[in-house]
């Protein structure tokens, strides 16, 4: 692969000297370009798992122009822009069938895996808050659906038995009891699709992979922006609101092999409800409050079964380190919803006050 060329088939200021891979992300692969007048980001997308270029690269073009409309001029440098091709294209297609795409680099900017305190907690429930409301009027169509059923609980539950009965390399002894813990919690992880189908709570534009990680922070630790678009598209906002809370408040990492270290940390919860109540409660209905804690609980649940089901698929969708990864992670999204359930009721409470 020719990354020079890469680069050059782009409208990039200035001569390029190098570039630094970015060690984030499960699924594109992403580096620093750096040029004599300027910085960039670079990304191969993943065509395995995006399979329309053209409708994700619409929805993030959708996306990004909408925000910008919606922000000062005097802040169009901080949120994320689409580079162009030299020939006016959203993204470029190598010689080898791969494809690329190209935005603008923040500059003194960072992305955390972890919250370090409350101050950063309540601006990230701030971000997603007003990144639902900006959304919550981009105009018609709706999105492309680029990834269908991203967020549909019971088909992922359905994934997963059957990558139990297919037991690739015959793993399933070595899980016998996550197995047995996530799918007897099945039955009640239907209760976000299930209030939709009801028409209980909207269809609404977010983000659906609202983890701390996509967020670039700067260096007092106040929010830039949020970043990864691809996923944005039509959903519930309990779903925005669990992953924050699964990624954010996890006292430990994704990957944690010490489990002890694993749990949900209160404080970080709070302050992040209160900063996303702010910004969400001239838009959001109570029905949708009330849903808020679901999100928590099911979308802790559905990554964990996710990871599980990937593992057992021999690590066909996550990027992992090492054999057992995605286990590892298996155990550490089951020990936080353990954490979870235990604490759901005073969560729950304290989701709704935060509205009244």
């Amino acid at each position: 692969m020719d990354i020079t060329s890469i680069i050059q088939s782009f409208k990039i200021k200035g001569d390029f000297i190098t570039h630094e891979i970015i060690n984030s992300g499960y699924i594109n692969t992403t580096y620093k370009i750096i040029t004599s007048k300027d910085c960039y980001i670079l990304q191969k997308i993943n065509n395995h798992i995006f399979k329309d270029i053209d409708k994700l690269s619409e929805n993030i073009f959708r996306i990004t122009t909408h925000i910008q409309s919606r922000t000062p001029k005097d802040k169009s440098d901080r949120i994320l822009t689409i580079i162009l091709t030299k020939k006016d294209k959203r993204y470029y297609k190598n010689k080898d069938g791969s494809f690329w795409r190209m935005f603008n680099y923040i500059n003194n900017s960072k992305t955390i895996e972890t919250l370090n305190n409350e101050k950063q907690a309540e601006s990230l429930g701030k971000a997603f808050g007003n990144y639902h409301q900006v959304l919550s009027d981009l105009p018609q169509p709706k999105l492309f659906e680029v990834l269908p059923n991203f967020h549909n609980t019971p088909n992922r539950i359905e994934q997963l038995k059957k990558a139990i009965q297919q037991n690739q390399n015959n793993k399933l002894s070595k899980v016998k009891d996550e197995i047995e813990y996530l799918l007897s919690l099945a039955p009640e992880m239907h209760e976000i699709i299930l209030l939709g189908n009801q028409e209980k709570i909207p269809l609404r534009t977010i983000h659906q992979d609202a983890k701390v990680g996509n967020i670039l922070f700067n260096q007092n630790n106040e929010i830039i922006c949020i970043i990864d678009l691809d996923t944005t598209m039509s959903g519930y906002l309990a779903y925005d609101f669990g992953d924050a809370v699964r990624t954010g408040m996890n006292t430990a990492s994704e990957g944690e092999k010490n489990i002890a270290k694993v749990s949900l940390d209160i404080n970080l919860f709070k302050a992040f409800t209160k900063g996303y109540a702010k910004a969400s409660k001239n838009f959001i209905t109570h029905e949708e409050i009330k849903s808020l804690m679901l999100g928590v609980k099911i979308i802790t649940y559905e990554q964990a079964i996710r990871f599980l089901a990937d593992y057992l698929n021999n690590d066909i969708y996550y990027k992992t380190e090492y054999q057992e990864h995605n286990l590892v992670r298996t155990k550490v999204q089951i020990s936080l919803l353990k954490d979870i359930l235990k604490n759901f009721n005073q969560m729950n409470d304290f989701v709704i006050a935060s509205y009244q």
